[in-house]
């Protein structure tokens, strides 16, 4: 069963630090997912397996907000700037990468939560 608490509030303290991460780019929000991935390990308390999978789903979550925006960002771009086309299919590739990375990293953390919440 999923604990849907645990997941948002991953999901929140993935947002908030990921928004104070702009001053370390790169480690930064890697730091922000591996905390809130950890976050609802912690709280959904079931194990590794469940809180490897509440981890994944607050990552995913904060995954599907920040590729909206690269989405979104490369959209305007490509309106702007009409031969930006090419632009558009490197953003969506970056995009799954970024979506990926957070989302694993967020089922790590959350797996040791869920280790260290038992």
């Amino acid at each position: 069963m999923v604990n849907w608490r645990a997941v948002l509030v991953g999901f929140g303290v993935e947002l908030v630090l990921g928004l104070f991460a702009f001053a370390l780019p790169g480690i930064g929000h890697a730091a922000a997912g591996l905390v809130g991935g950890f976050v609802a390990g912690w709280m959904a308390a079931e194990g590794v397996w469940s809180g490897a999978v509440h981890g994944l789903l607050a990552g995913a979550l904060g995954g599907v907000v920040v590729v909206s925006v690269l989405v979104l960002a490369s959209l305007v771009a490509g309106l702007a700037f009409a031969p930006a086309g090419a632009l558009g299919f490197g953003v969506a590739a970056l995009s799954l990468v970024v979506f990926f990375a957070l989302a694993v990293d967020s089922a790590v953390a959350g797996a040791v939560g869920g280790l260290l919440a038992d």
